[in-house]
């Protein structure tokens, strides 16, 4: 059994590109920035940028297909769980009721967090262990089946290490968090 580490993170860079993208913004004129602009200043003090993850040997066959594919050539895989937090969940259902547009920039504001923290995860991975990763890859993904997440939970113990739960249903909450498996490729 591999010993299942957790980290906190200070918030990683922002993209407003990716958030404009994730709102579904072509471009964004004064009134859109500023609007953006507002959410990000109210939502950066309910965020919380957590990793809990472990590393283990490949053993055995892969029944992904997809997955054995991303995961040629390496010996051991990173498996991590991510979130941001419950605030941005809890801003994303106050501006559902009362401002549709707030609400919209809450959950792309949301989404490039949660995004940037999983690349600044793999970044800190591929220094720490001075090795080169594969693209991440997560339940749901190809022909890997959702259900694996239930894995990924029992192994990473999130709700005990990040607060991280997943429902009858595979949704977990808070919603803007990801669990992810990496393949480790050995020097640079």
């Amino acid at each position: 059994m591999s010993l299942i580490s957790v980290k906190t993170y200070s918030p990683p860079a922002l993209s407003m590109r990716e958030v404009y993208r994730y709102a579904g913004c072509v471009s964004a004129d004064e009134a859109v920035a500023a609007l953006a602009q507002e959410c990000i200043e109210e939502a950066d003090k309910a965020l919380s940028f957590r990793v809990c993850y472990g590393i283990f040997p490949i053993e055995g066959d892969v029944s992904s297909d997809d997955l054995r594919l991303c995961l040629s050539g390496c010996s051991r895989v990173i498996v991590f769980a991510a979130t941001v937090g419950i605030g941005i969940d809890r801003l994303i259902m106050k501006y559902g009721k009362t401002s549709p547009a707030k609400a919209l920039f809450m959950q792309a504001y949301g989404a490039e967090r949660i995004e940037s923290l999983c690349d600044e995860f793999c970044r800190d991975m591929k220094d720490t262990l001075r090795a080169s990763l594969k693209p991440r890859f997560s339940p749901g993904y190809g022909d890997l089946p959702l259900q694996v997440q239930r894995d990924i939970f029992r192994v990473l113990d999130c709700e005990r290490k990040i607060g991280l739960t997943l429902n009858s249903s595979l949704l977990m909450s808070p919603t803007k968090s990801v669990t992810a498996i990496v393949g480790i490729k050995d020097g640079f």
